[in-house]
């Protein structure tokens, strides 16, 4: 490999003492703002799709992979530019595209998408936003090795090691992720945001033509012999840089995939593993890293040892706190690696075009080649473990010594599958010896942990065996969407069939007595839709209001649980966004709802907020029991949501909103909204459910809404609902502002 002592800048007579002092610091601010806008640009966009695309969180990994695509692209047109051209030609080419990117601006999305089809989102989401942000993106990203390069010719005393300015670069990164969920998103509309962005675009280039101004009056002649001194990377050195820049980059996806399911397409959670990504180049492309690169190798196996073994399942805080230490922990040990990879100053522009290459090939198969081969979020597990595989020492008794732990564990896990069906049948005998057996696993893990082949073996086997063993459940099928994973299982007794939508149930019935005899007739609704509570109570409340029949409009479908209210001389229309849960709740092979009580109702297919509006019905009941996992999608719950409902409520109608939620307190939200419309708001949080187990009720938070308190008078007489008022602490949400923080802390720390 060749070393940064190798070759160094002389010092270039033509460039001012002056200008030479200052040349560091205007590098690297100038960086640091590039990085800043480029990273703070990247959630405050993404924020402007979930609207169409129902809030899943499969937006924020498809727009990740695009990002790095338009990086990729940067880095190329980067390295086109130091290879071909003279500074002072560069730096007034990148300006001129720098201003034909700028004519596109504000940020906003393109002509043309107003509403994603019904099958093809991906694709149709990749052109939305290569087209609405390509431009500015790609030429905010060359900025960074372009400014590297000109460095490394400057003639500075430092510019032997142009890497540390990438450190300034991420630094502003840093910054722009970690501002931008805490300042800008709680205090800036998104237009706002607009704005700001454009403004500090046109501010970075005057910064850039500045620093192109230097590094034209600073390029030392001998630059050509210089370049030409140093030999190209071999192909094993470029695959190396490739494969160690891929996987902490497909990791950022999918752990993100994997701590939202539950919380919250919100980009105070996206930003988190983006920002701890960037701190690792931050921390690392430096004279004097923060962190050994051995120190971060034999850390890495610690935190993941307890993922592996499903030690944290039951705790979902300290099993995000434990996935994240355990993705920095993979991160540093990738990057420390690819740093001591570097090369000379005169093959950065490379070094970055290949690295970014990774970036794209790591984020294409986290976000867009797993969920279309994979049926569960596997691509996390897999990229731990190939990430233990990239570990220092992992390879040194060489290929062969690999190959047989590979091929021993690989005889482990066929035996593991194979024997799982007498596993399931034993039932709870196998609960005990298997967690002693996994417990045994992740200790030899520890012990082991100066051995990362062997470690990234036990962690496989270890990831195996819990994702085939799901104590007190059978899966019957499990299948993957755009919009998240579902799967079908049966309790360990055989008495119930339950839909879970990530770790969150979302239906249940019983298909099986206690004695083992399969149930007939129309099946009772269980979990959130038992008769008797909340959101049975609204049904029942609109219902006495007109005169016994009601025209419905429910939004989610999950199991058809609902449907199983409606009476059979009532209208009722479905509007779910997955075509997968209508396929669920469609095959009575799976469950019966809408095939006993409802086997003709129409299901709209298509994001509620459109396909209801461009309803031509007026309902008498807006049933919104809309969930990804444990998450209502953000962009229901807004005043130019509400709106559209309205539009759609008929005289004396009733919108009943299921804002049942672990980690957020959606009630106030939805007052303000409620107040800022001018309607009435009632609210129930159901406690009457003491044994959800039993009979697999459970209890709910349901609001209601009207325009008038007359049509809820039903339930304002009725145990434990409470009018709602709005609260002047908590704004009403709209789709040009949220405070999904502000919801989380409300819930943790009332």
């Amino acid at each position: 490999m060749t070393t940064l002592e190798h070759v160094g800048a002389p010092h270039s007579p033509g460039l001012p003492t002056a200008s030479l002092r200052l040349a560091p610091a205007l590098y690297a601010a100038t960086l640091f703002a590039s990085a800043l806008l480029l990273f703070a640009v990247q959630p405050m966009f993404t924020k402007m799709l979930l609207p169409r695309l129902g809030g899943a969180p499969a937006v924020w990994s498809v727009a990740i992979v695009v990002f790095q695509a338009a990086l990729l692209a940067g880095y190329a047109y980067a390295h086109l530019l130091a290879r071909t051209l003279k500074p002072a030609h560069a730096a007034l080419l990148h300006l001129a595209v720098l201003g034909l990117a700028g004519a596109s601006l504000p940020i906003g999305i393109a002509a043309g998408f107003a509403a994603p089809p019904e099958s093809g989102v991906v694709p149709w989401l990749v052109a939305l936003i290569a087209v609405s942000i390509g431009l500015p993106f790609a030429a905010l990203s060359a900025s960074a090795p372009l400014l590297q390069s000109w460095f490394a010719a400057s003639g500075h005393p430092q510019a032997k090691n142009p890497y540390v300015l990438y450190a300034a670069s991420n630094v502003g990164s840093f910054a722009a992720l970690l501002t931008y969920p805490f300042v800008v998103e709680p205090l800036l509309t998104l237009r706002s945001q607009a704005w700001a962005w454009s403004l500090g675009y046109g501010l970075l280039a005057v910064m850039i033509a500045i620093a192109g101004l230097l590094a034209t009056r600073g390029m030392p002649p001998a630059r050509t012999e210089a370049e030409q001194a140093v030999p190209p990377p071999t192909l094993a050195a470029r695959l190396r840089w490739i494969a160690l820049a891929a996987i902490p980059s497909g990791l950022v996806v999918a752990v993100t995939a994997h701590i939202t399911t539950d919380i919250a397409a919100a980009p105070f959670l996206w930003v988190v593993p983006l920002a701890l990504y960037l701190l690792t180049f931050v921390a690392l492309f430096r004279d004097r890293p923060w962190v050994d690169h051995a120190t971060a190798a034999r850390l890495a196996p610690i935190a993941v040892a307890p993922l592996a073994v499903g030690l944290l399942d039951d705790s979902w805080l300290a099993a995000i706190i434990v996935s994240l230490a355990a993705f920095m922990a993979l991160a540093l040990a990738c990057h420390g690696e690819l740093y001591g990879r570097r090369p000379a100053p005169a093959r950065l522009t490379e070094f970055y075009l290949w690295t970014s290459l990774g970036g794209v090939l790591g984020g294409v198969f986290a976000g867009l080649i797993a969920p279309n081969v994979f049926s569960g979020t596997y691509e996390y597990q897999f990229l731990m473990v190939a990430a233990l595989v990239a570990l220092p020492g992992a390879w040194v008794g060489g290929w062969r010594h690999a190959a047989r732990i590979a091929a021993g564990a690989a005889a482990i896990v066929l035996v593991v599958t194979v024997s799982r069906g007498a596993f399931l049948r034993l039932g709870d005998a196998t609960h005990v010896p298997l967690q002693v057996g996994l417990l045994a696993v992740g200790a030899l893990m520890l012990l082991r942990r100066d051995r990362p082949a062997e470690v990234a073996a036990l962690a496989a086997i270890a990831f195996v065996v819990t994702e085939l063993w799901r104590p007190g459940l059978t899966r019957i099928e499990a299948v993957r969407s755009f919009f998240g994973v579902h799967q079908v299982v049966e309790s360990a007794d055989g008495q119930f069939r339950l839909l879970y939508h990530g770790t969150t149930i979302h239906g249940a019935e019983r298909i099986r007595g206690a004695d083992g005899a399969p149930t007939d007739g129309r099946p009772e609704p269980r979990t959130y839709y038992y008769f008797g509570g909340p959101l049975s109570e609204g049904v029942a409340a609109a219902r006495a209001a007109r005169d016994g029949t009601l025209r419905v409009a429910a939004v989610g479908l999950g199991t058809g649980s609902l449907a199983c209210h409606k009476r059979d001389i009532e209208d009722w229309t479905f509007f779910e966004i997955d075509p997968q849960v209508v396929r669920i709740a469609r095959d009575p092979a799976l469950f019966h709802f809408l095939s006993a009580c409802a086997p003709d109702v129409p299901i709209v297919l298509g994001d509620a907020r459109l396909t209801l509006a461009a309803s031509n019905q007026a309902y008498d009941l807006i049933v919104l029991d809309a969930f990804s996992s444990d998450t209502i999608p953000v962009h229901l719950l807004t005043r130019e949501a509400f709106a559209g409902y309205l539009s759609r409520l008929a005289p004396r109608g009733i919108i009943l909103a299921h804002i049942s939620n672990r980690h957020m307190e959606l009630g106030r939200p939805v007052a303000a909204v409620g107040a800022s419309l001018g309607l009435v708001t009632l609210r129930k949080q159901d406690e009457s459910v003491t044994d959800p187990l039993q009979e697999l009720r459970a209890n709910s938070i349901v609001v209601a809404l009207a325009r008038d308190a007359k049509d809820l008078a039903g339930l304002k007489n009725q145990s434990g609902w409470r009018s709602i008022a709005a609260d002047s602490e908590v704004a009403a949400w709209t789709d040009d502002y949220s405070n999904i923080l502000g919801a989380v802390l409300r819930k943790k720390l009332p």
